[in-house]
């Protein structure tokens, strides 16, 4: 009964999502998926090991400009595409987690941001993302070559289905043992070590993981704005990432998902501001963090354990 009655939200949750694009615009709400999906992989890292990357921008943007360049250049399919892009996030992945992992806090998250940098410069030398430009009108091929995906009310279906498909891997790794091994890490590495843990192989393992699922979702963004960009690969993508985990709630399932609704969010509603939407954000930032200092989530789910046990509902 527990188990159904926990259930119900995200129930709730896929009908809204099915029901959503008849209401609202899907390109809306395929932006909202992607960043969902971009700041759940980041949670991984961040909310269940305790590493604070402020490199993720490079395995979501490296990876939107390989899946651009296969689809207009090399002529892949969409899954082909984002398959590639999600690889090569995750071969990415491994050569930042292999240096960086071997360092602690400040250290960690300056190594992470000086490793993104390099493939920033790299993104705006390289020929094939074409600079300051971008790799622009990526094309929507057909699915396997029979499913149109070109009109974004059809391509909604595939970004969903792609994007609940990211969710549930990060979600199964969470509730496996190697999930907990990681909360362990988080909690008490010294101890896990004592338990004979190989604490820089699992920290390692999940950076990857991350790394990829990143890329999944730069990769699903290429086909849903058509364009890959330096935008992508800059810091402050990053930043926005760690923006939408704390006001959602890091260690939180669902929390990274309500981050992403809230930010996406305020920039498509403060769009007519231009520049000024930057320091909207960072208003309603410092007022979540000032109310909400578990994240929104987190606020939740702290209120739900504080309710007394023979509370109705419960």
């Amino acid at each position: 009964m527990a188990v159904t009655r926990s259930l119900l939200p995200w129930l709730a949750l896929g009908l809204a999502l099915i029901v959503a694009p008849f209401f609202v615009y899907p390109v809306f709400l395929m932006k909202v998926l992607c960043f969902a999906l971009f700041a759940c992989a980041f949670n991984l890292l961040l909310g269940y090991v305790g590493l604070l990357s402020f490199g993720h921008a490079a395995f979501f943007g490296f990876a939107a400009y390989v899946s651009a360049h296969a689809l207009k250049v090399w002529e892949l399919g969409p899954l082909q595409a984002v398959a590639l892009g999600t690889l090569t996030a995750g071969v990415l992945g491994l050569g930042f987690g292999w240096l960086a992992i071997r360092r602690q806090g400040i250290y960690f998250a300056m190594v992470t941001l000086a490793l993104a940098q390099m493939i920033y410069f790299l993104c705006l030398q390289a020929a094939f993302t074409h600079g300051e430009d971008g790799i622009q009108a990526v094309p929507r091929p057909p699915v396997f070559g029979l499913i149109d995906v070109s009109d974004p009310g059809r391509l909604y279906w595939l970004v969903l289905a792609l994007t609940v498909l990211g969710f549930l891997v990060i979600a199964r790794a969470i509730h496996s043992p190697f999930g907990q091994v990681l909360t362990a890490i988080r909690e008490n590495e010294p101890r896990a070590i004592s338990l004979g843990y190989d604490v820089d192989r699992y920290k390692l393992v999940a950076f990857v993981l991350s790394a990829a699922l990143a890329g999944f979702a730069g990769a699903i963004k290429v086909m849903v704005f058509q364009l890959a960009s330096l935008t992508d690969v800059h810091w402050h993508m990053s930043g926005e990432v760690v923006l939408m985990t704390l006001i959602g709630g890091v260690g939180t399932l669902a929390g990274p998902l309500v981050g992403a609704a809230v930010v996406v969010g305020i920039q498509n509603v403060f769009a007519s501001f231009g520049a000024w939407v930057t320091i909207i954000q960072g208003v309603i930032f410092v007022a979540c963090v000032l109310l909400f200092r578990r994240g929104i989530m987190g606020e939740i789910a702290a209120w739900r354990q504080r309710k007394p046990p023979d509370a109705p509902g419960e």
